[in-house]
């Protein structure tokens, strides 16, 4: 099954990236699964006077409102529609290619600057214990002086406690910027993050119970898959941390020097997430050593106790290796009971050598 997996992920690769292949750079092209049934834009609005928020069904809805607060932010569920990006980005002035950036949904973390905005890719993961398998998705920030601009492949629930936060009277988001905004919501995305990190370290805790009790291929297949779904983490955390500590230096105006403090305390969550990663892949890399090493024992049992019912049977053997000489005179040929001897010797040997090596524990698994 995990071959079957791998070598559909391979297939898609190669398919996703066909679709680019020889169209000129800002063609507005979805590379990804298709996760929503429709695209669905939510738009909260803010200030110190309030907030409000409102949901259009398509672009069509949106061109009508016109927002009553100095702050918004957009987000997108669901990003198969191009044209609702390209009316996004002529709304916001983003150029072609961050919008084909977020079509993209293979993009790497990373975030850029273009002046008026910065453009910021992150991902969310879920994770399923019952099947172990690890789920991820693309997220898009744009955070411009007044706006952020969110885009989700689909409704994930990471956001929906930002929002609860920010309906709630004299919230502090009505009193802070934008930057405020885009600092909650990487603090959301890096919160996940020990969530889901400590699933996969129950995980590896359950595998090496396993390893220990019941050595299968089939485990040692899970703990490959597990082992290389902490490799995808960790590809996707490694870079986060990188742009966060450039946004902490003060590279980008676009954050206060207030909120760089914000910042610093997630670049310290996800300096502690990617810690508690490798100690998680230390150990599943352990695992193979311990696989191993429980297989090969279970295996030095087994020969032992073959040699063990091997060597019973050599007593048998000898004694009647003896009697079926061609000789005579034999003692017992002769005699009714003879038979009857030769085989009570036979059991008498076997059951003394049974007893002295059930002592000596050489018949125990």
């Amino acid at each position: 099954m995990n071959t079957t997996r791998a070598n559909t992920k391979r297939r898609k690769s190669k398919s996703l990236t066909a679709v680019k292949a020889g169209l000129p750079p800002g063609t507005l092209v979805h590379v990804g699964a298709v996760k929503t049934d429709r695209p669905l834009i939510s738009l909260l609005a803010y200030d110190d006077d309030g907030i409000e928020e409102h949901r259009f069904q398509g672009i069509d809805e949106s061109r009508a409102y016109r927002p009553q607060h100095k702050r918004l932010w957009l987000n997108v569920y669901g990003l198969q529609d191009a044209e609702i990006l390209a009316e996004i980005g002529r709304r916001f002035g983003l150029h072609p290619l961050v919008l084909e950036d977020i079509l993209n949904t293979h993009q790497r973390p990373k975030i850029e600057d273009y002046g008026t905005y910065l453009y910021c890719v992150a991902r969310v993961f879920e994770y399923d214990g019952a099947t172990r398998t690890l789920g991820s998705d693309q997220v898009s920030l744009v955070l411009g002086e007044n706006f952020v601009l969110t885009f989700q492949e689909r409704r994930s629930g990471t956001f929906e406690p930002i929002r609860e936060r920010m309906r709630i009277p004299d919230s502090p988001f009505l009193q802070h910027g934008t930057d405020y905004l885009a600092y909650t919501l990487l603090d959301a995305i890096v919160d996940q993050y020990f969530v889901i990190v400590d699933r996969l370290g129950d995980t590896a805790e359950d595998l090496e119970d396993d390893a220990l009790a019941s050595p299968t291929p089939a485990l040692l297949k899970t703990i490959n898959l597990v082992k290389h779904d902490t490799h995808l983490l960790r590809r996707a955390i490694w870079p986060l941390r990188e742009v966060l500590n450039g946004l902490i230096r003060g590279e980008s105006r676009f954050f206060s020097a207030d909120t760089r403090l914000y910042l610093r305390d997630i670049y310290d969550h996800l300096v502690h997430v990617v810690e508690t990663l490798d100690a998680v892949r230390e150990l599943l890399g352990d695992l193979m050593d311990i696989y191993l090493s429980s297989v090969s024992n279970r295996l030095n049992v087994e020969v032992r106790i073959l040699t063990v019912l091997t060597t019973l049977f050599l007593p048998a053997t000898l004694i009647t290796g003896i009697f079926g000489m061609n000789f005579q005179v034999m003692p017992l040929l002769g005699e009714d009971w003879g038979f009857y001897v030769a085989m009570g010797m036979m059991g008498s040997v076997a059951l003394g050598m049974a007893a002295i090596f059930w002592r000596r524990n050489w018949l125990r698994l």
